[in-house]
């Protein structure tokens, strides 16, 4: 791996270090798997290369995707990184505003899109951005260059000599990429990281991979966010290939397709699995509903290590045949290890899945440091759920700042943010510590726990501080609550915006026999807001008195990217949550506490 230095350094090292086969990287289109091998891919990336110094596109120039995942996002992204151009992946869900400042902030040259729906979303844009040269289409589209037109130029033109110098001209420390962080309130913030940022991440968690390059992964989180992004790498490192889904939808069909060995998600897939599961248990009748529960119980209680004795673990050998088994074959019968991140993940689904013999790690990092600050392993000592494990490797530094910030220094700390000086020494303080905005505290010397986000703290007008993330992440693994914001700055107690969890109560209604079919009228029946009270009331017995959750609003529909309350990544945008439904949030403190 000394020889990987710069991030288009993975491909040879692919080359020499690992067994031909067809599958390096592949994508399922219009039913049938398109598959490269690595020898098409480096080919491919010498093509695109050559075209775009044919462009000229030169050292430094910006070149944006706004695409899906799939193996041209992936060749675009080498060949960008050969010719010392700025890769600038963005998402294809954004707002129109978040478009345009992006593409001008960055300065773009040229565009990659998946295809003309997503061109037509942005083309009214396009003549506003200033630098702009070209748009590319993955897709074919009579209206719309195609990037094969790339292609045939670098096919025409090669000049294999003078790309070698330009590659050898590329500094590990050299900016290789520019992302863009969603951002909860005001315009999104560019992240400069380097090849030294990103590989040294690469390297450092690499050990989490239980498989070499026999293995298969299974890619469908953004390859425009960082995390997704860093772990194609950690893949192609590893010799182990890539299976790009279709589409969200059609997840479950290509696990149980492809069979892969490693899964990178983000809690609310696991969440919705879950879910899936406990619903397909409610339908069940008689015995086989008495062992389907009887087996979620066993697997909830899982701890580490056999620590719950032998009488457990025979039980749950008995579990595993009669119900487990079937989890398992849902998501390809073959998973070693799935890798999440992105948020707080429930520590009842970690004992979910463990129990079930599907190894789940928990990692957190951000943007800023490449992104991984602390993962668990496999390895015995080196997991503890309900945290995110320990540092990846000796170079990455994490302390506790005195207001119980998470602070991180090492390699994969970002060069800083483009354009912003100022915004960069804020981040980063004078002895090189990036400064994480979240909260935490070390347990047991070494392992890692998110307590929440600084800047979302809030007092009471009773002088308590209060963690609303904390109390979040609590509240959502009640089987009623989709999602929550917790409010309270300034006022005598907290209260709550709730987004029930329909899906759960379509099945909760109809074994009820309660007639409410819409979101709509599910939250104003008497039944459902009297058992969502009953809810947030059993989980306050988990908060200290000045938490608890003395009054909640319902609203009838779900939060999304789209309709703007959360984030690419999945957060909340509590401005703006707060901002939307500030008539419903003064209604939780208008009228008088039970």
């Amino acid at each position: 791996m000394e020889t990987v230095k710069r991030l288009f350094d993975l491909l040879p090292h692919y080359k020499q270090n690992y067994l031909p086969k067809d599958d390096v990287i592949a994508r399922k289109e219009d039913g049938k798997w398109k598959k490269y091998s690595i020898d098409e891919y480096i080919a491919i990336v010498n093509d695109l290369s050559y075209g775009f110094l044919y462009l000229g596109i030169e050292k430094g120039d910006k070149i944006a995707t706004i695409a899906s995942n799939r193996p041209e996002w992936n060749f675009v992204d080498m060949a960008a990184l050969q010719v010392g151009a700025v890769h600038v992946p963005v998402y294809p869900t954004i707002s129109e505003s978040d478009y345009k400042y992006i593409l001008t902030h960055a300065e773009i040259k040229y565009i990659f899109i998946s295809g003309v729906e997503l061109y037509r979303k942005i083309e009214h844009i396009l003549s506003g951005i200033p630098t702009l040269k070209s748009v590319f289409t993955f897709k074919e589209d009579n209206d719309i260059a195609h990037y094969s037109e790339i292609i045939r130029l670098g096919k025409e033109h090669p000049d294999a000599e003078r790309l070698q110098r330009i590659k050898d001209s590329i500094d590990g420390n050299d900016l290789a990429t520019l992302i863009y962080t969603s951002g909860t309130t005001g315009n999104p913030k560019g992240v400069m990281l380097s090849h030294t940022n990103i590989l040294s991440n690469c390297m450092a968690v690499a050990h989490i991979s239980p498989v070499g390059q026999e293995g298969k992964a299974l890619s469908f989180l953004p390859l425009c966010h960082v995390y997704e992004r860093m772990l194609t790498y950690v893949w192609h490192l590893l010799g182990i290939s890539i299976y790009y889904v279709e589409n969200i939808a059609t997840i479950s069909e290509n696990m149980t397709e492809i069979k892969p060995d490693l899964i990178s998600t983000v809690p609310r897939l696991l969440e919705k699995i879950y879910d899936k599961i406990f619903s397909t248990g409610q339908k069940l009748k008689g015995f086989k509903r008495f062992i389907f529960f009887w087996a979620l119980r066993i697997a909830l209680h899982y701890k580490l290590d056999g620590k719950n004795g032998w009488y457990y673990e025979f039980k749950r050998k008995i579990a595993d045949k009669l119900v487990y088994s079937k989890w398992r074959a849902a998501v390809g019968n073959n998973v070693k290890t799935i890798i999440s991140g992105g948020a707080a993940l429930q520590p009842r689904l970690l004992r979910m899945f463990w129990a079930a013999g599907i190894p789940v790690l928990e990692g957190y990092g951000l943007t800023e440091t490449s992104p991984v600050i602390a993962v668990n392993a496999l390895e015995k000592g080196k997991i503890k759920f309900g945290t995110v494990g320990t540092p990846p490797a000796t170079s990455i530094s994490v302390k506790i700042a005195d207001d119980d910030e998470i602070l991180c220094k090492g390699p994969n700390v970002m060069l800083g943010y483009y354009k912003e000086p100022g915004l960069t020494n804020d981040a980063i303080d004078a002895e090189g510590w990036f400064h994480t905005g979240d909260t935490g505290m070390i347990e047991e010397g070494k392992f890692l726990k998110i307590t929440g986000r600084k800047k979302s703290i809030f007092k009471t007008s009773m002088g308590k501080y209060i963690s609303p993330e904390l109390l979040e992440n609590k509240l959502k693994e009640s089987r009623f609550i989709d999602n929550i914001l917790v409010v309270g700055e300034h006022q005598k107690f907290a209260g709550a915006i709730i987004v029930p969890d329909f899906a759960f109560l379509r099945s909760y209604c109809e074994i009820k026999g309660i007639k409410a079919k819409t979101p709509a009228e599910m939250i104003v029946n008497k039944q459902i807001t009297q058992r969502i009270r009953k809810e947030v009331a059993s989980y306050n017995k988990h908060f200290g008195a000045y938490e608890q959750i003395k009054k909640f609003e319902l609203i009838d529909h779900e939060w999304s990217i789209e309709t703007g309350e959360i984030t690419p990544s999945l957060k909340i945008k509590r401005a703006v949550v707060c901002e939307r439904y500030k008539e419903l949030i003064d209604k939780i403190f208008s009228l008088p506490t039970e």
